[in-house]
């Protein structure tokens, strides 16, 4: 693949992963071209075999004369970075780029329960959702369609929060969680225009992703973060298009010389991210279709992910990977936060 070709993508607007991506691609410049709708239906037309599950976005990439369809946005990241190193988002010490690496992790699989919750359990979000979504793939459907389609999507979604962790148990813990993450935003945006810098990595794209839905999309968790974040508000409508930014190597900090500030949302994920990995994967290993836990003081219930337990395991094995020294520098700077549990 040159870098001239068009990468071809399929998505939905109210997709994180899919504005993840579309954020990336537009700060890396590189051409693409993006199918809105499902990726099954779009495979299919194509006569390309989907992913399974067929998740947004759905990249399709031509491999020994075939076109192949995936759709693991961390994976596809460091896919795009052997295409090409210019404009990277992997910062080049390995230590920074671990730390880069958690945060893109802890965006991807648990800021995403702030959104499906926030987007599903209060009633006026649920309205919202259940509106916009199917518009989002057919903005003419007829009023009769749209209102049986919303009645149907809305209805299996709120009945499927509990698969992530929503429910009026954990409620307070999941909007107290994103509270806390909207303060360290606050604080560390103070200092810094990206979380390692002076340049977006992975990370950053990932907690856009998010961000771009619960300050642009959903009524309630838009309305909290104009409350604490003003600068996180502002962040997502710059992170959304990058593209004239001149990156410089130097402008990845130092991991040490990064500010408190950074603890904070490392602290967060210590909190409440770790325990969940671990308890989940313990399940997964024991052959559980379920796990329980305490998280930030809410008796926690919810599915069991193979793909979450496999993403505890690529951690650790990333954080094996690096050296000695390496590995000693990211332990102090984790030190105290609680992620630590998660690397052993």
């Amino acid at each position: 693949m040159s870098h001239a070709e068009t990468i071809q993508l399929i998505g939905g607007t109210a997709s994180p992963y899919t504005q993840k991506m579309l954020a990336l691609l537009r700060y890396r410049r590189l051409p693409y071209a993006i199918t809105w709708g499902q990726p099954a239906d779009h495979c299919k037309l194509l006569g390309v075999v989907p992913p399974s599950p067929a998740l947004m976005p759905t990249f399709l990439f031509e491999e020994q004369g075939t076109v192949v369809a995936v759709c693991d946005s961390t994976p596809i990241i460091r896919r795009l970075e052997q295409r090409t190193s210019e404009r990277s988002v992997i910062p080049t010490d390995p230590a920074l780029a671990f730390v880069d690496y958690l945060i893109e992790d802890f965006a991807d699989e648990w800021c995403t329960k702030y959104m499906f919750h926030y987007r599903w359990h209060p009633a006026a979000d649920a309205d919202n959702a259940g509106t916009l979504l199917p518009l989002g793939f057919d903005v003419s459907m007829p009023d009769a369609q749209l209102t049986q389609f919303k009645r149907y999507f809305t209805q299996r979604q709120i009945d499927r929060l509990w698969v992530v962790g929503s429910s009026p148990e954990t409620a307070s813990a999941i909007e107290g969680s994103y509270q806390r993450f909207l303060a360290a935003l606050e604080a560390h945006l103070a200092q810094l225009p990206f979380m390692l810098g002076h340049r977006p990595g992975a990370g950053d794209f990932a907690l856009y992703g998010q961000l771009s839905q619960l300050v642009g999309f959903d009524p309630t968790p838009r309305e909290l973060t104009h409350q604490i974040s003003p600068r996180a508000v502002a962040w997502v409508d710059h992170l959304a298009d990058q593209s004239g930014a001149d990156p410089q190597a130097s402008d990845w900090e130092v991991l040490e010389d990064l500010p408190s500030s950074l603890n904070l949302l490392l602290a967060e994920m210590g909190r409440v991210y770790a325990p969940a990995q671990l308890a989940n994967a313990s399940a997964q290993a024991l052959g559980n279709s379920e796990w329980e836990c305490t998280i930030d003081g809410a008796a926690w219930r919810q599915r069991t992910f193979p793909y979450q337990a496999k993403c505890l395991r690529w951690t650790q094995e990333q954080f094996q990977q690096l050296s000695e020294q390496d590995q000693n520098r990211v332990l102090a700077r984790l030190d105290g936060t609680g992620i630590e549990a998660m690397l052993v």
